[in-house]
């Protein structure tokens, strides 16, 4: 049984950071992508970052250069560092992470950007 379980979320003004963490435990395949997506009210869910075992990472065009993420593989951490944020921003940020096999999701945290 796989668990994802995130923090850091919370309510900023614009322009400020923020930075969640994702913490998975388990039996967790070493060869896997962990990453982050996020919904906003009456949106779909899209994809934010995400990021290979082996380093490869994957950006949404719309936090290009603004958002970084970032893993420990050994402890199965994945972290996404979110700066100059935009009440845009704001949405319920899910973890998650895809082996071979499976797919597997957290239970999100929030995430509002509002002055």
């Amino acid at each position: 049984q796989v668990q994802l379980v995130e923090s850091g979320g919370g309510l900023v003004q614009p322009g400020e950071s923020l930075k969640l963490s994702c913490a998975a435990s388990g039996s967790i395949f070493s060869l896997n992508t962990m990453g982050w997506y996020r919904q906003a009210p009456d949106k779909q869910r899209e994809l934010v970052a995400t990021m290979h075992s082996a380093g490869r990472t994957n950006y949404a065009d719309s936090v290009k250069g603004r958002f970084t993420i970032s893993r420990a593989n050994v402890a199965n951490t994945v972290y996404l560092q979110m700066n100059s944020l935009k009440p845009e921003d704001t949405a319920v940020y899910y973890c998650n992470l895809v082996t071979l096999t499976k797919n597997y999701w957290g239970q999100g945290t929030q995430v509002t950007v509002s002055s």
